[in-house]
């Protein structure tokens, strides 16, 4: 589901390829960005649990195309498959994952909970707020 109208046809083009279609110019190097996050090497996270922590956001994103295609990355990518992609979109606190990546997934939660917070009209909660200014003041 699409959370903001960019005007294009979300049944042809679902998911990121919305945004892509709508700014053909940033198709590349979103994909590059894409490529290097979810299987570049060395990393200390392999491409499944990478796909797995996608899957998790693009599900509570509600994106029925991210989370189905992840989703499916992540359990070619998995020793356990599919199961272990299901058991981790249903219930975190119970899935079957190491201690590490259940508090990767947990903090990737929290930082899509609190972007889905944000609106034009509200303000970001201190965490995503900057800095203030400082301004050097001369006296005369």
């Amino acid at each position: 589901m699409a959370h903001i109208d960019l005007g294009v046809d979300e049944t042809r083009y679902p998911g990121i390829n919305g945004p892509m279609r709508y700014r053909p110019e940033t198709a590349k190097p979103l994909n590059e960005l894409a490529e290097i996050l979810l299987r570049a090497e060395p990393h200390p996270l392999t491409p499944g649990e990478r796909e797995l922590i996608a899957a998790y956001v693009s599900g509570l994103n509600e994106c029925t195309f991210c989370c189905s295609a992840h989703s499916a990355f992540a359990a070619a990518q998995l020793t356990d498959g599919m199961p272990l992609v299901d058991q981790v979109r249903a219930n975190l606190d119970t899935a079957p994952v190491t201690p590490k990546l259940r508090a990767l997934l947990r903090i990737a939660g929290a930082v899509q909970d609190t972007g889905r917070k944000v609106t034009p009209n509200s303000s970001p909660p201190p965490a995503m707020r900057a800095p203030p200014t400082w301004r050097s003041t001369t006296r005369s």
